[in-house]
């Protein structure tokens, strides 16, 4: 299907169709709902990071004001094993056994009749410990190693040999750190039975996704679950699994027969639903005295917990980032006491392109060449794992833009030489890209009697618009006015979602809607085209197209007639057509699926005393194809840029290395990027309607945060001359 080149590249920056509901404090989020007779769960978390509970004592606890059971693994009921997802295997499921594998696991689940009475019997639960020393450094030799378990290493030419005999070689090690996701909204589960039928509302980024998990763990059919999540507070990529504080609240919600809903504390939070790994990676690069690239060697160790499957390839991205005959990339993960890690907006690709593009720049540096030009001279237009052309990558004009919009060309190269005043000013730039993803999907579109259209999937929708991106969409293709069209998401009862994650919701429901859209239209057509009291008898579905709310023949529409007229001399109520979309096969296309691109430059001041770092201006240019809403879009690109500022200057889960406790884990002491902390923003879009697919669209949600913290160090070295390879950047170290 070849991309709809009529339509415009950039989309109308309307405002948000549900921003009035969040305004004004009436979009029902997941913590909001209740319904009576519930109960209120409360968990219990281990206090050790490595052992085995010997003993717990819960009879305290039992007796305490309201409270009606106290779950362990000793009268928990059994359950089965979630799915393995694209994104790995389930969690580990609640109250399995005795073993403890980290600080903060779930070892006791309270249910008290109000949220109060739970929390504070939960503090009454004692537990006795057979203590084991916790292996907390990732970089231990005890620990134990996973070697490629994704198959996504990869290796081209012969980088050893093309290394030897470089002209020049630069050899380095980057490590980033720990970051939580921390989204505003705590998550929160609410769980009702009816018999062997299950309703959750959840925190979650992929209703569909936690229906088929709890059905697997409770052995019943999916048709008898149901999960609804109309809001997310948050999630940036928390929300995309089916974590133990949802299995242990339907498992409690069972067993007590009556529903129970639970709502993570902030600290819970930091154990319970996930963070961005740590990881520790070396680069070698090879390259003649021109900066032609001749070798890249890039990997990676990176942090796993005891139980799990995340997997973030660091270095993958490396392999088609440049133009570069020989080409290695090896990750590793090793495992430790930690609690399970997950994505956090653009994982792998932001730790990945932190250790690359700050590599680059030293590697400038050492050729005495502008670190933009190194990249433009190697530059690619097609795939270098297989030469086919990229199905859209704007990235040279991406550059071109960014450096004049910045006035790259007014800095002093030499490191320490711009001041004003007692700061020290540095300009930073770096590439940013986020490989293509996407899944199956499904959407279903209707057209009431009133002209009114609905358009709906089980979707989720976490503040990055997909409520009205897909409504404009819906409405463009069905040729009405945004105001007569809705669009519902969030009910696992809707067609089937990929999750909201990966940048990749908005590409592949987009093209589910414009499939069920365009299917709708032609089932209209097809009553007209058929119909002796039509203008369009005898006219070809194929011919036809639609505005302002009427089917009519192309390019004439004085010859057709509105939905509304249609259903009712046919005396219906609705027309409905269901659409999908697949994700598009490159061999078939000839095109290599093209991610998002960008160039990111920044410029910095750092107290020549003080070591205090500001950030002053970031321009991010971005080829994201067709931009369905430049409003929502350019939101995307802050948030992102504003979480990168966190990731490179702020953001750090510190953990005691001893015993395994986080100990910042609070808003009071996590620091992230405040108001005072970001800039100005300057957000342009470029780039042409990606060829993939028929919307045209990529998906901006991750692309804003990479190349953020390789810019930001980079413009730090260039104020201060120092070189550092370590996320975040502290006081400490320029110091």
């Amino acid at each position: 299907m070849s991309t709809v080149e009529s339509r415009p590249l950039i989309g109308a920056g309307i405002s948000r169709v549900d921003g009035p509901r969040k305004v004004t404090g009436t979009a029902p989020y997941p913590m909001d709902f209740s319904i009576p007779g519930q109960a209120y769960g409360a968990v219990v978390q281990s206090t050790i990071a490595a052992g085995r509970i010997v003993r717990l004592d819960t009879r305290a606890a039992e007796e305490a004001s309201g409270v009606i059971a106290v779950l362990t693994h000793e009268n928990a009921l059994r359950v089965g094993t979630g799915p393995v997802t694209v994104l790995g295997p389930a969690p580990p499921a609640p109250l399995r056994n005795d073993r403890v594998v980290h600080q903060g696991q779930h070892i006791a689940f309270v249910v008290a009749e109000t949220a109060e009475q739970a929390t504070a019997a939960a503090r009454l639960v004692r537990a006795d410990y057979e203590v084991a020393e916790p292996l907390l450094d990732f970089r231990d030799p005890r620990a134990e190693q996973v070697v490629d378990p994704w198959e996504m290493d990869t290796s081209r030419g012969d980088p050893a040999s093309a290394l030897e005999s470089a002209e020049v070689t630069l050899r380095a090690t980057y490590t980033t750190a720990d970051n939580t996701n921390n989204p505003l909204g705590l998550f929160a589960t609410l769980a009702v039975w009816e018999g062997d039928t299950l309703t959750v509302h959840d925190t979650s980024q992929w209703p569909s996704m936690v229906r088929t998990t709890l059905a697997m763990v409770f052995g019943i059919p999916e048709s008898a679950v149901r999960v609804l999540v109309p809001y997310v507070g948050g999630g940036f990529g928390a929300g995309l699994r089916a974590w133990p504080h949802v299995v242990l609240t339907a498992m409690a919600a069972r067993m007590l027969k009556r529903p129970v809903k639970l709502v993570l504390t902030r600290p819970q939070m930091f154990t319970s639903v996930g963070h961005r790994p740590t990881g520790v990676q070396r680069l070698s690069i090879g390259a003649t005295r021109e900066g032609d690239l001749v070798a890249l060697d890039h990997r990676s160790l990176i942090s796993l917990s005891m139980e799990d499957g995340d997997f973030e390839p660091f270095s993958s991205g490396t392999a088609f980032a440049y133009r570069c005959p020989n080409v290695i990339t090896r990750d590793r993960q090793a495992r430790i006491n930690i609690a399970v890690p997950t994505s956090m907006r653009a994982p792998a690709e932001a730790q990945g392109n932190f250790a690359l593009e700050s590599a680059l720049d030293e590697l400038a540096h050492v050729l005495g060449m502008d670190p933009l030009e190194l990249r433009l001279r190697n530059h690619t237009d097609v795939d270098p794992r297989n030469g086919l052309p990229w199905s859209g990558k704007a990235l040279l004009e991406c550059y071109e833009v960014g450096a004049r919009r910045f006035g790259w060309n007014e800095r002093n190269p030499e490191p320490r030489s711009m001041r004003d005043g007692n700061w020290l000013v540095g300009y930073g730039m770096a590439s940013a890209m986020f490989p293509w993803f996407g899944q199956p999907c499904a959407a279903q579109a209707t057209v009431n009697r009133d002209g009114s259209a609905l358009v709906r999937s089980a979707a989720t929708d976490i503040g990055t618009g997909t409520y009205t991106v897909m409504a404009q969409l819906a409405a463009g293709e069905l040729g009405l006015p945004v105001e007569s069209v809705r669009f519902d998401l969030g009910d696992s009862d809707m067609p089937n979602s990929m999750m909201a994650g990966g940048s990749g919701l908005t590409g592949a429901l987009g093209n589910a809607v414009h499939d069920a859209c365009r299917r709708l239209v032609r089932s209209f057509a097809e009553l007209a085209c058929g119909d002796a009291d039509s203008p369009l008898l005898g006219v070809s579905p194929d011919d036809v197209e639609c505005t302002g709310g009427k089917v009519h023949l192309a390019g004439r529409p004085d010859r057709g007639e509105s939905y509304v007229d249609i259903l009712a001399r046919h005396e219906l109520s609705e027309l409905t057509a269901n659409g999908n979309s697949t994700p598009p096969v490159a061999t078939e296309l000839g095109m290599s699926l093209a991610g998002a691109y960008g160039a990111k430059f920044v410029e910095v001041r750092v107290d020549a005393d003080l070591g205090v770092i500001r950030v002053a201006r970031v321009v991010s240019v971005i080829d994201g194809g067709r931009i369905l809403n430049a409003k929502t879009a350019r939101s995307q690109i802050i948030g992102g840029t504003v979480g990168g500022i966190g990731m490179a200057l702020y953001e750090e889960t510190a953990t005691d290395p001893r015993t395994g406790r986080i100990a910042n884990g609070t808003f009071a002491d996590y620091l992230v990027a405040v108001n005072a902390d970001v800039p100005e923003l300057d957000v342009v879009f470029v780039g042409e309607p990606d060829r993939a697919t028929a919307t045209g669209t990529k998906g901006v949600g991750e692309v804003g945060l990479v190349g953020i913290a390789p810019a930001i160090s980079n413009a730090v070295y260039h104020a201060t001359g120092k070189r550092l390879r370590r996320l975040p950047i502290t006081l400490d170290a320029l110091l």
